[in-house]
């Protein structure tokens, strides 16, 4: 190991699908990450919560999002009343955790970011207050990447994912910035965001470069609304055309090719809100679901192409092999079809805002003023052979691609691990690779903070250990939209409403059953039992709180 303190670059990529990445068996071109990889390790066994706040909390926590703030997400809480006076409910990243960028910053590093911060839009809560001394933010947790939001102007109903003033979606070092007048002409987000952070790694002063970094690099991309330049589109022209499943086919073909899934993997049935047959599904119709998986396709593209601009300078700068790189998904890939999402008060449905502002021609899908997804038959083919996509519980929600590169530690070159790793781990292996405490029990910054949950990778990744988590005695939760697991070894506890459930607790054997098909509760009760009551136990040590109400995005359904 070197003698100087590591440099940290943690990039997330949001919504991005299990095999969407060249690492993991895709076929969009992803040469940066096919780099870390070849230098680093791939996570196979990597898990996040099953959406994109709860996750990031996590991330900066190294505990459980009931714990750290987004027990629900913000946007989700409609009836702000059932969850005032909650502790781990304030739809931010609340005080009673340390933040890995406050602890980092009182070590000594410089903490940078750029991108998506999505764990509250107040000042108090933003990054300027959370331990970064520099970042370019974009608060929210979705927007148009070329900036284009008519909706937004004075007048116009706001959607219900738009929970903070629009005036105040950008911020720049603690400043809020006008998003008409302060940002690029030319913004589209994962360039813009890279551009950022490459200033403020190129206009350190010299006292700055004495200090090691702690960089964040938070992309919007690849989510939902699909936007991409036509010509990045038009490289993946026709690749598309022979629809989802046989996308689903040929990933999988990869993935056991590559030895990341057994070959005898039984890959879960496609599900949710699917789209009809491909071959059932009119010309018209299959050259719009191909189109939107190019432009998809485009902004995974994108990212790669904006992560090798940052690999580059740190090459340039003679850092990048003292700087711990983390590349990972915030959640499964997204399946869920907008329409369904009610707007403020229920007035009208995202579908009448869109068909008023935007179009979505099929030669206009991917332009700026388009607003478009994929839907739930793509999702899929991305999360196989995992069940379910974004929002699930099972696999499909929260086991995503994570790699890691950092020659110091990890010796054994693109090799990867199937240990079961969690996003919590994240602030346990920083710290000790950075040779920083974490402050519980004692006060920090006048406050009490509560102890991590994950655990660190370092003996893992560099051969000294050969799992992370002891898989006799380790526990991990996880609870959404009422949709609730539990995971004990190869043991795991699901419990889904309908449609996606049965309003019953459902148990698999995670090593022989990946897909989660086939329910072992009734010929396994004893392992269910002791399940169910480790649940209970999750559920009092988080402070878990049941408003006992139906989320509309685990309905499944089409609302108009």
């Amino acid at each position: 190991m070197t003698s100087k303190k590591p440099n940290f670059l943690v990039i997330v990529a949001d919504d991005l699908g299990f095999s969407d990445t060249g690492p993991f068996g895709s076929e969009i071109k992803t040469p940066a990450l096919d780099s870390i990889a070849k230098d680093g390790v791939r996570l196979t066994n990597f898990h996040t919560a099953s959406a994109c706040s709860p996750t990031r909390s996590m991330l900066f926590s190294g505990t459980d999002n009931h714990i750290a703030g987004l027990g629900q997400m913000a946007e989700h809480m409609g009836n702000r009343e059932l969850f005032k006076g909650k502790p781990g409910y304030e739809g931010y990243l609340n005080f009673r955790v340390a933040a890995l960028s406050e602890i980092l910053q009182d070590s000594g590093y410089l903490t940078l970011m750029s991108g998506k911060w999505h764990l509250g839009a107040a000042k108090e809560h933003a990054p300027c207050s959370r331990g970064f001394d520099k970042g370019f933010v974009y608060l929210p947790g979705s927007g148009n990447h070329y900036n284009y939001e008519p909706q937004f102007k004075e007048g116009e109903p706001r959607p219900s994912l738009a929970v903070a003033d629009p005036n105040t979606f950008w911020m720049r070092d603690g400043t809020y910035l006008n998003r008409w007048t302060e940002l690029p002409k030319d913004f589209y987000s994962t360039r813009t965001f890279t551009d950022e952070l490459l200033n403020y790694f190129e206009t350190r002063t010299p006292e700055e470069k004495d200090k090691p970094f702690f960089s964040y690099l938070a992309f919007t991309a690849p989510h939902w609304p699909l936007h991409a330049p036509k010509e990045i589109i038009d490289l993946y022209k026709g690749v598309y055309d022979n629809g989802p499943a046989e996308l689903r086919r040929k990933r999988l073909a990869r993935l056991v090719e590559l030895g990341l899934v057994p070959k005898d993997v039984e890959p879960a049935p496609m599900v949710g809100l699917l789209d009809p047959e491909w071959e059932s599904m009119s010309p018209e119709e299959r050259a719009a679901s191909a189109r939107k998986m190019e432009t998809f396709a485009a902004m995974v593209h994108l990212v790669d192409e904006n992560i090798q601009r940052v690999l580059d300078y740190l090459k340039s700068t003679d850092e990048l092999d003292n700087t711990f790189i983390v590349f990972m998904s915030d959640n499964g890939a997204e399946g869920t079809l907008l329409e369904a999402l009610p707007m403020l008060n229920g007035a009208t449905s995202m579908g009448a805002l869109i068909e008023k502002h935007y179009n979505n021609t099929l030669e206009n899908i991917g332009n700026k003023d388009s607003f478009t997804w994929y839907g739930a038959s793509w999702a899929c083919a991305s999360m196989a052979p995992s069940r379910g996509f974004k929002t699930w519980i099972t696999e499909g929600g929260i086991r995503c691609p994570c790699l890691v590169r950092y020659p110091p530690l990890t010796k054994n070159a693109g090799a990867h691990t199937n240990s079961f790793t969690t996003v919590m781990d994240l602030v346990p292996t920083i710290l000790e690779l950075a040779g920083a405490e974490h402050p519980h029990p004692k006060p920090f910054r006048g406050r009490e903070v509560v102890p991590v949950r994950g655990k660190s990778w370092v003996s893992h990744l560099g051969g000294q250990a050969g799992e992370v988590h002891d898989s006799e005695t380790s526990i991990t939760g996880w609870e959404l939209f009422g949709l609730r697991a539990i995971r004990q070894g190869k043991w795991k506890a699901i419990y889904m409403t309908p449609p996606r459930g049965r309003d019953t607790w459902e148990l698999y054997d995670m090593d022989a059953d990946p897909g989660e098909i086939h329910d072992l509760a009734e010929k396994e009760p004893e392992a269910l039992a002791r399940l169910v009551q480790h649940w209970n136990v999750y559920y009092s040590e988080t402070g878990m709180f049941d408003p006992d109400v139906t989320f509309h995005v685990v309905k499944d359904k089409r609302v108009t």
